[in-house]
Parts: C-alpha cells; structure tokens; sequence
C-alpha cells in the first residue's frame, strides 16, 4: 500500500513538474513566435537604442530606449526605498523585537503582499501624487519620485518575508559565539548575521526587481504616461509594462504595432531572465572559492 501511495505521489509530482515545463515554453514560444517578426521590418538597434515611441503615426517609429530608461529609474528608485525598509523590517523583526511584537509585525508586513495592485495605484492618484506636487511646487505629481514610493512600498513585504526566512536559518550558534567574544548586538547583526544570510537576501532583492519591474497597474496609474528620457525624478515616464497594457487593446492583430508590443515583451524577459543568470553564475563563483 505504501509502495503504490509513493509511486502515485512521483507521478502526480512528475506530472506537475511536466505541466510547469510545458507552460512556461508555450509562453516563450507565444511571446516570441509574436514579437520576433518585427525585427524583419525594424532594426533591433533602432528598437533598442531609438528614443521615438510613435506606432501609430503614418512614419512609425518603435525606440524603446525611453520606456527601458523609464522601467529602469522607477525601479531602481523603489529598490532604494524598498531595501533598506524590508531588510530593517526583517532584521527587527528576527533579531529585535520580542515574541509579542514579532506575532503583531510580521503579519501586517505580509498583509501588505496581498493588497492588490490597481488599490496602491489608487493611493498614489488620490492622495501620494497631490501631496508630492503641492509639496515640491510641481505642475503634476505623477512622476518617477512617486511611482517609486508606491511600488517600493509594494516590494516591500516581499524583501521583509524572504530576508527574515533567510535570517532566521542562521545558526544560533554564531549569535551566540558573537556575543561571547564582546560584540554589540549591532555588530553581531552587520558582521555575522547578515553576511551569513546574504545569499537570501540578495535573493530576496532580485525578486523584488523582478517584481518591480513586471508591474503594471501602478507605474500605469501613477508614473504619468510619458514617453521620454526624464531629466529628473520628477518628471513623467512610460515604463515598458504600462506601454504594452496601455496600447495592446488599440493594436490590430498581426501589425507592426501588435508586433512591437510582444518584442517589449521580449525585452522585459531577457532582463529578468540575464539578471537571474548573472546572479547565479556569480555566487557558484563565490562557492567555487
């Protein structure tokens, strides 16, 4: 009876391990099959490199390089706000606070994981993006400084969750080691504990890039919808993401248009795809040593 519940339990896995595959290079293929065609009328150097986002116009022109530059900055700023709040939040939360404190924290920071997308965007139209504007005296307040405050929010709880899971795997022994030999508990956390979860948290922050820059909804509602280089942190931007949600409905199947769509696609996976890559060939380097 044992011997065939295991052999059911492989094939259930197996099959599930199988299904996964399959999905993952029906999608490839789809985004591919879609996007590559485009190549055969636009130079992958115009597409990459060229600043004009005009599809539409009787002379298109299909310069990604605003929208990745867009992608870029909102990103990078919600990793400046969303680090240094989710790796303090884990930090306090494993090494700080008491029992009490941690059963209170910890599910409020994962609360904040399961709050849909299009509600932050909403806080950031009502609310954030009028404040940011009356405070720094700006003509609108939807600009990279405020979808940066929104979607770092939004990465947060992600860092806090896997930088705390990584945190409290750390022997208890080093603690303990640390503090016999005089350490501060600050010491302890900056020269022991975190070196010793650097590789999830670094983990951690690759997915909150990830996460980071496949959204949609808020850089959509809340980045203002430019599509341009920006000279500040408070000017607009149209990210990559919020171009393909904001366009794919006014495309016609098979066009030019519908084709440059799906290659943004292409671009948004070989990002995150080569980041995960370099990231891993980086620390078998540092195990190999």
């Amino acid at each position: 009876m044992n011997s065939y519940k295991e052999k059911l339990f492989k094939a259930l896995t197996y099959t599930a391990s199988l299904f996964t595959i399959v999905f993952l290079f029906g999608i490839i293929y789809s985004v591919f099959s879609e996007g590559l065609p485009l190549f055969k009328h636009v130079k992958p150097s115009m597409f990459l490199f060229g600043t004009d986002w005009y599809p539409t116009h009787a002379q298109p022109e299909f310069g990604t390089w605003a929208l990745f530059i867009g992608s870029l900055c909102v990103t990078l700023g919600a990793l400046i706000i969303a680090v240094p709040l989710g790796l303090g939040s884990a930090l306090f939360i494993s090494e700080v606070a008491n029992s009490r404190i941690r059963e209170i924290a910890k599910p409020i920071i994962e609360l904040l994981a399961g709050i849909p997308s299009v509600v932050y965007g909403l806080f950031g139209m009502a609310f954030l993006s009028p404040l940011i504007r009356d405070l720094f005296h700006l003509q609108t307040g939807l600009n990279i400084f405020s979808a940066s405050i929104i979607l770092g929010l939004m990465v947060v709880p992600i860092i806090a969750s896997m930088s705390e899971d990584a945190i409290s795997t750390v022997p208890k022994n080093l603690r303990e080691a640390s503090l016999a030999l005089g350490a501060t508990q600050w010491e302890t956390i900056s020269r022991v504990i975190v070196p010793a979860a650097k590789n999830g948290i670094v983990g951690s922050i690759l997915l909150g890039f990830g996460r980071a820059i496949g959204e949609t909804m808020v850089v959509l509602m809340v980045a203002g919808g430019s599509a341009q280089v920006p000279g500040s942190i408070f000017e607009s931007v149209r990210p990559m993401t919020s171009t393909i949600a904001a366009e794919m409905g006014e495309t016609v199947i098979g066009d030019l248009h519908y084709q440059s769509l799906f290659a943004i696609a292409i671009l948004l996976f070989c990002i995150t795809f080569f980041t995960n890559l370099i990231t891993e060939l980086v620390f078998l380097k540092r195990v190999k040593r």
